[in-house]
């Protein structure tokens, strides 16, 4: 009689794998699958929308008091993105009606004052479609949310399983190299073997860093739990109480604003500033250097009516456990490192999406010779 195999800790991690990745994998592949299509969506959207040229035809830019007047008639002027790079339009938002919440993007040539409004792109309904689908499945946030969730966390598990699958029994050089690299030249069989092997191997830290920030959107006990972790609130800024008025002396305009910023901010870089719309509002404002490899972390700054400064947030002085909880969206889009970090996320998000595929088809192999090796 042949004897039985032992139940090993690496036949478990195995069970564990397959399993969770059989029973969560069309659910994955949705999410994965329209991650990937997200991850380029404002590049994608800019190939369908005009831009407004911008021509040097004068001296000086027009002041942003101007180019506020210029947009008045569309509606009440909110806030301002002045762009450093030269051949860019300024882009203001605009409430064009009580309905108009959020407000709409105008572009404006700040030498002309030339303006055109954005346009919504064709493509708009199909990636609004996408992000539901990727945050709950185009079902209800309530039903949906939770799936998504859990999915993730086993996609977690998964990912770390996977990882510990990655690595041969026995740890020699020789053992390892299959690892790293696909046989194209073997059956198909093989290479499918390998591209759920190899790819997942190199794409698991990205997968790993998606899911943990993603689930920070699923479960108020996730993000909890990684408050008290981090030392910091994570999405705190929400609940931050509003800075408010104190001036008493004359109120600045929104040019002299731009003075104080330049003073502090002594570097090139775009600017987003709001306009001042009630008697409590303050200057807010963020600044991001062209010098910085990331393009999204600003230094912000609040400056009162008078031109007094409430508050300034210098982001390299923060404490680091700051820094992360402030990174986490951007961490979990892609798009901290701009181009360059969206590349490498749109590669991991399409290797995610074809784990689940490649992984069923070994499991359908596996099967289909134990049936044989049975008849």
């Amino acid at each position: 009689m042949k004897k039985k195999k032992k139940y090993t800790f690496r036949k478990f991690i195995n069970d564990v794998h397959l399993w969770l990745g059989l029973a969560s994998g069309i659910i994955l592949f949705l999410v994965c699958l329209s991650g990937t299509i997200l991850t380029f969506e404002d590049e994608i959207k800019s190939f369908t929308s005009e831009e407004l040229n911008v021509e040097k035809t004068a001296t000086s830019k027009k002041s942003i008091t101007e180019l506020q007047k210029i947009l008045q008639k569309e509606g009440k002027v909110t806030a301002v993105t002045l762009i450093a790079n030269e051949e860019k339009a300024y882009e203001f938002r605009v409430k064009t009606s009580k309905e108009d919440r959020r407000g709409t993007t105008f572009y404006i040539n700040p030498y002309t004052g030339e303006y055109q409004q954005h346009l919504k792109s064709d493509l708009d309904g199909f990636f609004s479609s996408m992000f539901r689908l990727h945050r709950w499945l185009l079902l209800d946030s309530k039903i949906g949310r939770p799936i998504v969730g859990i999915a993730t966390l086993i996609f977690l598990v998964i990912s770390v399983t996977g990882l510990v699958l990655w690595f041969p029994k026995k740890t020699k050089w020789k053992n390892f190299k299959p690892g790293f690299k696909i046989k194209f030249s073997a059956n198909w069989k093989r290479i499918n073997h390998d591209l759920h092997n190899t790819l997942g191997f190199y794409a698991c830290i990205f997968i790993v860093i998606m899911a943990l920030t993603g689930l920070c959107w699923s479960f108020e006990w996730y993000r909890d739990f990684g408050t008290k972790v981090l030392g910091a609130q994570i999405f705190g800024g929400r609940n931050q109480p509003a800075i408010v008025s104190q001036a008493q002396g004359e109120m600045i305009t929104i040019d002299d604003a731009l003075k104080v910023i330049d003073k502090e901010f002594p570097y090139e870089g775009d600017v987003s500033i709001n306009f001042l719309q009630e008697g409590t509002d303050v200057y807010k404002v963020r600044k991001y250097s062209s010098e910085r490899f990331s393009p999204i972390i600003s230094d912000n700054i609040t400056i009162d009516r008078d031109g007094k400064i409430l508050d300034k947030e210098i982001f390299s002085e923060k404490p680091i456990n700051q820094q992360i909880v402030s990174l986490i969206k951007p961490l979990h889009m892609g798009y901290i490192y701009g181009s360059f970090s969206k590349t490498i996320y749109f590669l991991a998000c399409l290797i995610a999406t074809s784990l689940p595929v490649t992984g069923t088809i070994i499991w359908i192999n596996k099967m289909k010779k134990k049936n044989k090796k049975r008849g």
